[in-house]
């Protein structure tokens, strides 16, 4: 999963949704060095990201594209879900996608003390940009990937996977909304299971 969908998974309270968003950012234990919740958001964010690499449709998903993108097919995944998630995102949240990411970078702003530099620097590029409300358009999608595949070790033209995931959109719109649904229940039970250990 990207950015918008562990968001969206994180639930509604704002430190989960930070600590959702940091869970591509903080690595390594988790000491108390963070509020409890924000922790508990960035343990929920890894808990996804695992969840979803042994899912059937996350797994039928990654066939779907060929051997050729064997190695990089997870990162394309994730950035084309998350095409996906926007495109159909009033079908799993009842506000705006303008509205609920304007809703989290003012949270964010708020929290500013608990985020890292890296994470400051994306966070402040994809609210002047509009970059999440901005990926329902598949130009968009285009230069995230050849962005995110300039970035690796060595450089990937992951862009030119953008023709297997159109070819395979109705195939893969299926694996996600059964991949995303799962998720969204486990994501609520952590969070309740969270909340009534943290109660006890």
């Amino acid at each position: 999963m990207n950015y918008l969908a562990h968001l969206l998974l994180s639930g509604p309270d704002p430190d989960w949704r930070l600590g959702g968003l940091l869970g591509d950012f903080v690595k390594g234990p988790l000491r108390g060095e963070l509020p409890a919740d924000i922790e508990a958001g960035i343990r929920l964010h890894r808990r996804i990201d695992a969840l979803s690499d042994t899912h059937p449709a996350y797994v039928a998903a990654l066939q779907r594209l060929g051997p050729e993108w064997r190695r990089y097919g997870g990162i394309v995944l994730d950035i084309w879900f998350d095409h996906l998630l926007s495109r159909q995102w009033e079908d799993w949240h009842q506000h705006s996608l303008d509205d609920f990411c304007d809703q989290c970078w003012r949270d964010f702003h708020a929290r500013r003390r608990y985020i890292p530099p890296g994470a400051q620097r994306f966070m402040q590029r994809a609210e002047e940009l509009r970059l999440l409300q901005s990926y329902p358009d598949r130009d968009v999608i285009a230069r995230t990937l050849e962005r995110v595949g300039q970035r690796l070790r060595r450089p990937v033209a992951l862009q030119a996977a953008l023709p297997a995931l159109i070819a395979a959109e109705g195939a893969l719109e299926r694996d996600f909304n059964r991949l995303f649904s799962d998720l969204l229940l486990d994501a609520q039970r952590f969070r309740e299971d969270f909340s009534g250990f943290d109660n006890k």
